[in-house]
């Protein structure tokens, strides 16, 4: 296997994500046209252009926790990377995992419970570790399952985001409902969260502790949480504007990491 690229993606990597996703700023969208104009990328798109310069020719690909998707957002550039690769694997505790069209493997279990005859390259986990309840036996299962020297990538919320806060105070039986009033969404595809995961400290602990290292990490600013307002999103969009200006990180912000298994 060749030595892989683990890296953030560059502003070059984002803007043909951009138009591989979107189309040229002048045939896109209100709402992704004005995010170029503003220079923005949401925390999405920065994880799907991880990927892509991560995901190798021939590799054995698992993806945790996606459901019936791995790019909900982006099916096309889905399909390019599953023809990259020698083997598609989806777990998932639950049901939906069944409705992935992407994998050839659809497992519906806990990672956990899961225990595959190889191991993989690549592991890939998007808004999924928010949901872990035992982070020991979540880290000894990527420990077991990924090959040495492959790569495990995280994409989640940071627990100390205003809207964690928020979503660790009210009752789950809301969480809906309050999902859906911004971001939309099918309630089945609402899940408990534990958020003992998200933060670097925590990140790093468990996988350190099961024999990755940490090889890329970033805070991203999310501005997804008034997107669907065009007036509101505008405000959101100039307040972050000016906050980098004058060099204050956006309160609200998702956890970007890429972590390398040590060699045997």
């Amino acid at each position: 296997m060749p030595d892989r690229t683990v890296s953030l993606p560059s502003l070059a990597d984002l803007e043909r994500l951009f138009i591989q996703k979107y189309g040229t700023a002048e045939k896109a969208g209100w709402s992704p046209r004005r995010r170029m104009k503003f220079g923005y990328f949401p925390p999405a798109d920065i994880y799907e252009a991880t990927v892509s310069k991560v995901v190798q020719q021939g590799d054995r690909w698992l993806d945790v926790g996606g459901g019936h998707s791995l790019f909900p957002e982006n099916p096309r550039l889905a399909n390019t990377l599953v023809q990259r690769c020698a083997s598609v694997t989806a777990v998932d505790p639950s049901e939906n995992v069944l409705r992935n069209q992407f994998a050839q493997h659809r497992i519906q279990s806990l990672l956990e419970d899961y225990h595959p005859a190889d191991r993989f390259d690549i592991v890939t986990m998007r808004m999924v570790v928010e949901h872990v309840e035992r982070p020991d036996l979540f880290g000894e299962s990527l420990g077991r399952i990924v090959r040495p020297g492959g790569v495990a990538v995280v994409f989640t919320v940071n627990r100390l985001s205003p809207v964690s806060i928020l979503a660790n105070l009210v009752p789950f039986r809301f969480h809906h409902a309050v999902k859906s009033w911004f971001w939309g969404g099918d309630e089945v595809d609402t899940f408990p969260v534990h958020y003992k995961l998200n933060s670097r400290r925590a990140l790093d602990a468990m996988f350190e502790r099961y024999g990755f290292q940490n090889v890329a990490f970033s805070k991203l600013d999310d501005l997804a949480t008034f997107s669907q307002f065009r007036f509101l999103g505008l405000v959101e969009m100039c307040a972050w504007k000016t906050l980098l200006t004058v060099g204050v990180r956006y309160p609200e912000n998702c956890l970007l990491a890429v972590y390398q298994r040590a060699s045997d």
